[in-house]
């Protein structure tokens, strides 16, 4: 037999009223290439002060077989267990504007009810818009500008930013469900996913994470902190310039990338080659075979750890 989607979920008695906030959101678990959305969601809970104001039920959602939570052993005994949290948390901007940040581990089944219970949420305390992010992997250079695909429920919340022209398919999220469900439901829901060098998918990239934190500030109007994110992006840059140069392997995989992308970006006329040409994006089945490709890595990854 099923059960109410209230039953996920416990909300604490004292939350303020929210009419008009911003949910923002991510799971870990699915496509997250530079580990973009971990880095974003790691900067804000380290960086804004905030509580937990509701927690889900971990217990009905989670398969810990497959993402086992790691615990600690000393010497002859257990010391430690970090059980696995999926919550929302209350937290606040440079200007003091309240906004909601749900995150913690993608449910592995439910996601029918858990979007439900989301929306509950969202209903619950007159959430004005709901965003996630993430990174995905592109054939794109780390010495041009970063590009970024915007989607959303209504076009014009995707603003100046241009949408991908292809058509395709692509393994689902919680994430994608919860913007599409909302949309169904006339909420205003969109996210963000920056374009990370493919050869970088596999590392911590903060300048993708710095996109995407400025493109969550423009399109919510929240003011979100960035000096330790800046700071980190040109450490981490600076790093990455430096293997470069030590590498001629990888040296010319970026010469040949900065070929392709000033070549487009001449021929299109426009400053970005992936978040403004139409007429040079990727085709569907080479957006599809990366994202699956990538996925994949993630996958085997995950089961050698496991074993």
């Amino acid at each position: 037999m099923g059960f109410d989607p209230e039953e996920l979920y416990e909300v604490d008695s004292d939350v303020p009223d929210l009419s008009g906030a911003v949910l923002l959101h991510f799971f870990e678990g699915f496509m997250d290439a530079g580990s973009t959305g971990r880095l974003v969601t790691d900067h804000l809970t380290s960086e804004v002060e905030g509580r937990v104001i509701a927690r889900f039920d971990v217990d009905r959602l989670i398969d810990y077989r497959s993402r086992r939570p790691p615990m600690t052993y000393a010497v002859d005994h257990w010391e430690d267990y970090e059980a696995p949290e999926l919550v929302v948390r209350l937290m606040h901007d440079t200007d003091d504007t309240p906004f909601l940040l749900l995150t913690g581990p993608e449910p592995d089944h439910d996601w029918e009810r858990f979007t439900t219970a989301v929306k509950q949420l969202v209903e619950r305390w007159g959430v004005r818009l709901t965003v996630g992010y993430h990174g995905i992997p592109m054939g794109t250079p780390h010495t041009r500008p970063l590009g970024v695909t915007t989607h959303a429920t209504r076009g014009e919340l995707v603003g100046d930013h241009q949408p991908l022209p292809n058509r395709m398919q692509v393994p689902g999220s919680v994430a994608a469900l919860i913007e599409y469900r909302l949309g169904e439901l006339g909420h205003d829901a969109m996210g963000f996913a920056a374009h990370v060098p493919h050869y970088l998918a596999q590392s911590a990239y903060p300048s993708a994470a710095m996109k995407v934190l400025e493109a969550i500030g423009g399109a919510t109007g929240l003011s979100l902190p960035d000096g330790e994110l800046r700071t980190a992006a040109d450490v981490a840059t600076a790093e990455i310039d430096r293997q470069v140069s030590e590498s001629d392997e990888v040296a010319d995989v970026v010469r040949a990338l900065e070929r392709q992308y000033d070549t487009f970006v001449e021929a299109s006329a426009h400053d970005s080659l992936l978040a403004e040409s139409k007429e040079h994006m990727p085709t569907a089945e080479e957006l599809g075979s990366e994202f699956e490709r990538f996925l994949a890595e993630q996958q085997g990854g995950s089961d050698a750890t496991d074993r």
